[in-house]
């Protein structure tokens, strides 16, 4: 009698375990995390951009650049480059310089700074190439900004670059950030390749 009793104790163990299993069959769902368009982006090619102003530098063979009149609709050498399928445009700004060059720095600097609300970090990266007579800084613009790069060039005596990229989306810094990264490059390539002319 005792092995019948051990045996059924072990088979109704066994179905409450079966049972258990069995019931515990919910599945749990898992968020899955935001995912984004992938962009299909060129291979990083660069042309010589060189007109009468007095400058020239490689640019990126995916911008379109477009020339600026002033309000008498005569040519200047301040551009509008149209960044292609990245979706923006680069506000490229040429002066001769009439005051102290700190006056054009403060100023440059001073439009980063009006981003500093919803920036999370701005990184700077100087350029100097005292052999070209070539010196600016490239700023990096973190987070929901409307501007995320911004840089300006000089010879520090007569000429001042400056230039500001917007683009044209909705400033989500997570889901744009694969075509900055790719915009970064042609950007130090531009500024690595700037030179002024005689």
């Amino acid at each position: 009698m005792n092995n019948f009793r051990i045996k059924l104790l072990k088979t109704g163990t066994f179905f409450v375990l079966l049972i258990l299993l069995l019931s515990c069959n919910e599945s749990i769902s898992i968020p899955k995390p935001p995912t984004y368009l992938r962009l299909n982006l060129p291979e990083h090619e660069y042309v010589l951009f060189s007109e009468t102003c007095p400058y020239e530098f490689e640019a990126a063979k995916i911008f379109k650049i477009r020339a600026v009149t002033d309000e008498k609709g005569q040519m200047t050498c301040h551009k509008d480059i149209d960044l292609g399928p990245l979706n923006g445009v680069i506000h490229f700004s040429y002066i001769d310089m009439e005051n102290p060059l700190a006056d054009y720095v403060n100023f440059a600097i001073n439009k980063v700074d009006e981003h500093k609300v919803k920036a999370t970090a701005i990184e700077d990266t100087n350029f100097i190439r005292t052999n070209d007579r070539v010196f600016g800084t490239f700023f990096e613009l973190q987070g929901d900004v409307a501007s995320p790069f911004q840089f300006y060039l000089t010879d520090s005596t007569k000429r001042f670059i400056s230039g500001v990229v917007y683009l044209n989306s909705a400033p989500n810094y997570d889901s744009l950030r694969p075509s900055l990264e790719y915009l970064k490059v042609d950007l130090y390539k531009m500024m690595n390749s700037f030179k002024w002319k005689k």
